[in-house]
């Protein structure tokens, strides 16, 4: 590691000018052990390292240590390198404009590190005699002296946030600023596979790269061996645009979590949060991956220094692309195309492989009461794609036929319950995805092509007509029109226009069903076969000091073999749910961002809200009328049924005066030629 962000000799370190102080983004600030990890061991690469080892304690609060074999630094260069703004990156506003090739170009690292914190320098420059020790202390250096030690460069932070206690109280329990921790550490060891990247967690190890330059045997160490199998290569020289390469693997569309953190992306070897790229990535998998799920992924772009700014954020964690739209569209294509060539995806097919059979309706001209003809006829996909002869309007018109709309329940549950179910046991199950159609209850009246009709008019016995729609308490009256991308429901209300997100609606119903069971009974269901899971570097790290926590919630698992555990029991809300996706995703919420003072109720209430997604009706899925107007009739008796448990919208309204000022009707004069024009 080289003082203060220094790639060269180390004699090379100095003052950058005002002005081009002045041109650099805001100074660097040390949220969190991760911000330290990020900075120290961006020095360690730009020194040429090509060993870095890291080791934090409690998740970095008490302390942090990143050693490597870099060029390191004289006695006089380690003395610069810890002031503010001293580097040898760049020299001036010059070098900034031309584009930046190395990690770091501040010089603020150290200096920053050192304001919060105790700070201790062991360095020798290659082919040094004699190495250095620096030690700083709130922003001081206390004593500079000779030190016996290899060439390279070790640093030692202690009693981070010592003198910032505001700062230090905020930090989140150790669990997970680890994850944090790892997170950088494990997007430097994909970024770097000629690098030999370790990482420890409590004097123990938590995954080591062999710095072979190899990209498969960099993803088996930090990810496991069932992610390294699933990953295809990418081969970017062969789509046209502004990036010179695009390089790297992504995941099969199986193979996924719920968090992108495993989206990794990286701009000329640099580690950037890039969302547009992201996006595009998982834009790649045509409908492939299911709701809220996002694939491993390690994607290195190449272009001119000059044609990306990374200068955008304090921690460099953000880039400016100069032909973004263009980008986006190339790495889409890239990924598409190693896809397609491994056979994973497939056009307009639903999202993930799980997902419910799509109902497609065959028109069969059969006789009605009245001479016309109608469809007597329909069929279920086998493979869940959306066959030829299905319409391709997004907006289909409505409703359900009343005689044979099912009776109130679950969205795709039989029209009759059980003589001994009762009701309330019907409610307190979680719904579940539709089932194809296939007439009788659930048949669909189907003109031009359409699933939906017209909301069929009634007379009554004083001969007035009515329409039959669903009566609702909580949400307004409701006329259903139809399906807008087999993904929202497209209502009519009193007021205006409604739309219903479908997943979000189902998520909300099934969550309050598992919070009223979880309330009731948390009791344990004893797997008949136990579940094998294999978790990722990071997570096999995190596991032990979990595995109470999620035994108070019904959890019974143990290690069984390196970064494996075995799952012997669930909570009872679980029976028959035991995936190992879904347990997997349970542990990884248990590192995410969760305040110290979290009780069992609070993650337990997460946890619900995380397993009520699963089962629930995912985007592209469409629904039959019946199933329409029952989850419409769920949602209605939810406590809130506004709002997804994870705070999405689930109802949007439009109302009439709204609609009207969009469409300029109150324009003036407008008025008086629409009493003589329009209807």
């Amino acid at each position: 590691m080289s003082g203060s962000e220094d790639g060269g000799a180390p004699d090379e370190i100095r003052r950058l000018d005002q002005s081009t102080i002045e041109r650099i983004a805001a100074g660097e600030v040390v949220e969190r052990p991760a911000s330290v990890v990020k900075e120290l061991v961006e020095n360690s690469l730009d020194a040429d390292a090509s060993r870095v080892r890291i080791a934090v304690e409690r998740g970095g609060k008490d302390g942090i240590r990143v050693t490597d074999d870099g060029v390191g630094m004289s006695e006089s260069a380690v003395e610069t390198a810890v002031e503010k703004h001293t580097t040898s990156k760049i020299g001036d506003i010059a070098d900034l404009e031309a584009g930046v090739d190395s990690l770091g170009f501040r010089g603020e690292a150290l200096a920053a590190v050192g304001a919060v914190s105790r700070l201790t320098i062991r360095t020798k420059a290659r082919g040094a005699s004699r190495g250095t020790e620096l030690t700083m202390v709130g922003g001081e250096a206390e004593s500079v002296a000779p030190a016996g030690c290899p060439e390279g460069t070790t640093v030692e932070v202690t009693d981070l946030f010592y003198n910032v206690p505001a700062r230090r109280k905020y930090l989140k329990q150790d669990g997970t600023e680890f994850s944090h921790v790892s997170r950088v550490a494990t997007g430097y060891a994909l970024s770097n596979p000629d690098c030999s990247l370790a990482l420890s967690h409590n004097d123990r190890e938590v995954f080591s790269t062999t710095g072979q330059g190899s990209l498969e045997s960099t993803v088996l160490a930090v990810y496991g061996r069932e992610v390294a199998e699933a990953m295809i290569s990418l081969d970017g020289e062969s789509a046209e645009g502004p990036l010179a390469s695009v390089d790297g693997v992504v995941s099969h569309p199986e193979t996924t979590r719920a968090s992108p953190e495993h989206c990794s992306v990286f701009v000329n070897g640099r580690y950037v949060h890039a969302g547009s790229v992201r996006d595009a990535i998982v834009d790649a998998y045509g409908g492939q991956l299911a709701p809220d799920r996002y694939p491993f992924a390690v994607v290195f772009l190449s272009l001119p220094p000059e044609t990306v700014d990374v200068n955008v954020h304090p921690r460099k964690q953000e880039v400016r692309f100069a032909e973004e739209e263009t980008i986006r569209e190339q790495v889409e294509t890239t990924v598409e195309s190693a896809l397609l060539d491994a056979g994973l995806v497939r056009s307009g097919a639903p999202r993930g492989q799980s997902a419910p059979e799509q109902t497609v309706i065959e028109p069969e001209p059969t006789e009605s009461g009245d001479g016309s003809d109608t469809v007597g006829r329909s069929a279920a996909t086998t493979d869940g794609a959306t066959s030829d002869t299905q319409t391709d309007e997004t907006m289909q018109t409505t409703s359900p036929d009343p005689e044979t709309e099912p009776a109130e329940g679950p969205p795709g549950a039989s029209a009759t319950p059980r003589d001994d179910e009762t009701s309330d046991e019907r409610r307190s199950e979680p719904l579940e995805p539709p089932e194809p159609s296939t007439g009788g209850a659930e048949r669909e009246t189907v003109e031009h092509g359409r699933k939906f009709t017209e909301t069929p008019a009634q007379s009554t016995l004083d001969g007035e007509t009515t329409i039959d729609e669903p009566a609702f308490e909580r949400l307004p009256r409701l006329r259903v029109l139809g399906q807008l991308h087999d993904t929202y429901l497209v209502c009519e209300s009193p007021d205006g226009l409604v739309l219903v997100d479908q997943h979000a609606a189902h998520e909300r119903v099934n969550y309050e069903r598992l919070r009223e069971r979880f309330a009731g009974d948390m009791g344990v269901q004893e797997l008949a076969a136990p579940v094998d899971i294999e978790l990722t570097a990071a997570e096999s790290a995190l596991f032990d000091g979990f595995t109470e926590a999620l035994s108070e919630l019904g959890f019974r698992a143990s290690r069984s073999g390196q970064g494996r555990i075995e799952v012997v029991a669930v909570p009872a809300v679980l029976s028959g749910a035991a995936d190992p996706e879904l347990l997997r995703d349970v542990l990884s919420a248990f590192v995410g961002e969760r305040d110290p003072g979290d009780t069992v109720e609070k993650v337990g209430d997460a946890l619900l809200a995380d397993l009520a997604c699963y089962p629930s009706i995912t985007a592209n899925t469409s629904l039959s009328a019946g199933t329409v107007t029952d989850l419409l009739r769920a949602l209605d008796a939810c406590e809130n049924p506004y709002a997804c448990p994870h705070g999405r919208p689930v109802v949007i309204e439009l109302s009439e005066s709204a609609l009207d000022e969009r469409f300029e009707r109150d324009y003036p004069g407008h008025a008086g030629r629409r009493a003589n024009h329009d209807p």
